[in-house]
């Protein structure tokens, strides 16, 4: 059964659903393009909101399964995914409880995802049961600042961010990631220690 923070965090994505696009923009194209670059087979993004990444696969990308718990987000993705030559599937999903059979994709994908999501670890838990032992898992994420006072201005801050949008700005992702059983093989700054581009391996012992 679905909890209450789930329900409380959905009503906000949907309310702010019509301005995302805008909100995405604090994420480069760049950073956009080299994430998903290389990357081939079967591929599931986690929290696909308004499809701001869709433009950006390519073959040999044989398919995409977008999931989000916003129907609100899932109506503009399903605008974009017309656009797109590859076959795209969209689809109503709660990250915390993927409706999908271990070891199924090739690549999971995720774009400051996990700063919304109630249980974090969970979440990424799911995510790497259901991608395949030889696969990958490819994270921009924002999380706590590792500077100090930033990190404590981010603390005092959240609150705020939560309620106005249902993202957390103070998680510490990299410690949730280890904690779901995850081994980090990147780990790319992209705005000092607040932003990163992560490759993981599902394999906690593979080096």
């Amino acid at each position: 059964m679905e909890d209450n923070q789930t329900k409380i965090i959905r009503r906000r994505y949907n309310r702010i659903s019509v301005i995302f696009d805008l909100m995405e923009r604090m994420i480069k194209k760049e950073w956009r393009v080299e994430l998903l670059n290389g990357i081939h087979g079967e591929v599931l993004e986690v929290g696909v909101g308004t499809g701001a990444n869709l433009p950006f696969y390519d073959k040999p990308v044989s398919a995409v399964t977008g999931i989000d718990f916003s129907p609100g987000m899932l109506r503009y993705a399903k605008e974009k995914a017309q656009h797109s030559e590859l076959s795209i599937t969209l689809l109503e999903m709660d990250a915390q409880c993927i409706d999908f059979p271990d070891n199924t994709f090739d690549y999971v994908i995720a774009t400051c995802v996990f700063c919304s999501v109630p249980d974090p670890v969970a979440g990424l838990m799911e995510i790497r049961r259901v991608c395949k032992p030889g696969g990958k898992v490819l994270l921009l994420e924002h999380m706590r600042s590792e500077h100090p006072f930033m990190g404590m201005l981010m603390d005092i801050l959240n609150s705020v961010t939560v309620r106005m949008s249902g993202a957390n700005i103070n998680r510490r992702t990299l410690q949730n990631i280890e904690s779901a059983g995850f081994n980090i093989l990147e780990n790319t700054p992209l705005m000092g220690s607040i932003l990163r581009r992560l490759v993981l391996s599902p394999n906690k012992t593979e080096h």
